[in-house]
């Protein structure tokens, strides 16, 4: 039985990685702090519903304290690792700094200190569509710069793609770096726009729609993300012996290193999106229009083709189909 260590497992993402792993028959190692950035029930109930399932361990651990992680992957000697475990938002970046450079800068560097010590067969780091920032042309191609972030967030995320190439190059560890195109489904965090938005429509309260509605995003359903994620974890770069990078592949010509986009790739609007919402819940909105917000980007679209070549898989569901499955699993968890 394989054996993979999941940080941020209570998370929105890391739970659902965690019911595939363990459908797939590996043993999970779920390791989260469970900070109260959002709601800790959530996450406790995450958890929960992960400990009815044999094979599944839960650890409450800070990422970023000094020798846990050391000591976690030196006891535990995991196959593969998918490090989710980050301080998320792009708004809250603007005031609380800090969190970022302790969850995402200093927890990352930990876990790399940790597989340096105890090499692991694949090591996979979530990172984001934020690190494209200003980038214009579309759709995002793994392979072209992506040096413009908008956001502090953002920038903590890029700084962790670059700490990863630095030692998959120097010490030969097998990672693979994935970017999210704004992952919406059940289970989801209320910091986000899918949850907000239904929440407030059910109770009758506005909504905030920023751009004034001019805004385009990848929105991606929570399976199929994770789908890619469990396919690439038997994706292993390699380093090229030659240097030599097929084109369109964004392997390191110096280490076994990879950075993979997971999107649904087509860019939908955000009042579309809205409409999906309504459409699922049988009632309109009311719209506040406002600026675009500080930190925002107007649009994302990912190029899937590179997940599409290693894995065979790219993400399909249609806005309609998950957004009409998130808003049936809110009205069962709250009892709407």
């Amino acid at each position: 039985m394989p054996k993979a260590l999941v940080t941020g497992s209570a998370g929105f993402i890391g739970f659902h990685l965690c019911q595939r792993l363990l459908a797939d028959g590996y043993e999970v190692v779920g390791l989260d702090a469970m900070t109260d950035y959002y709601e800790v029930t959530l996450k406790e109930r995450r958890h929960a519903m992960l400990l009815q399932t044999p094979g599944f361990r839960s650890v409450k651990e800070r990422i970023e304290t000094e020798g846990v992680l050391q000591a976690r992957v030196a006891a535990e000697q995991p196959d593969v690792i998918v490090h989710l475990a980050a301080q998320a938002g792009v708004r809250y970046s603007i005031d609380h700094p800090e969190s970022y450079v302790n969850s995402n800068l200093m927890g990352t560097f930990r876990l790399l200190e940790a597989v340096r010590a105890t090499p692991v067969d694949h090591l996979l780091m979530a990172s984001t569509s934020s690190v494209y920032g200003a980038n214009t042309h579309m759709p995002y191609a793994e392979t072209r710069k992506a040096d413009t972030q908008m956001s502090f967030y953002a920038a903590t995320k890029k700084a962790t793609e670059t700490m990863g190439h630095s030692y998959a190059h120097l010490y030969d560890l097998p990672i693979t770096m994935f970017r999210f195109f704004t992952v919406y489904g059940p289970w989801g965090r209320p910091d986000m726009a899918h949850f907000k938005f239904t929440k407030a429509i059910l109770n009758g309260d506005p909504i905030d729609v920023y751009n004034h509605g001019d805004m385009r995003r990848d929105f991606t359903y929570i399976d199929d993300l994770v789908h890619g994620i469990r396919l690439l974890i038997d994706a292993v770069p390699e380093r090229p012996e030659d240097g030599h990078v097929p084109e369109g592949d964004s392997l390191s010509p110096v280490a076994p290193f990879r950075v993979v986009n997971i999107g649904n790739s087509e860019p939908v609007q955000l009042l579309s999106f809205i409409e999906a919402i309504e459409e699922a819940i049988g009632r309109e909105a009311q719209k506040n229009f406002m600026e675009m917000q500080p930190g925002d980007v107007p649009a994302t679209w990912a190029d899937a083709s590179l997940l599409q070549s290693l894995t065979g898989h790219r993400p399909q569901t249609d806005v309609a189909t998950g957004v009409a499955k998130f808003v049936a699993w809110y009205r069962e968890y709250y009892g709407v």
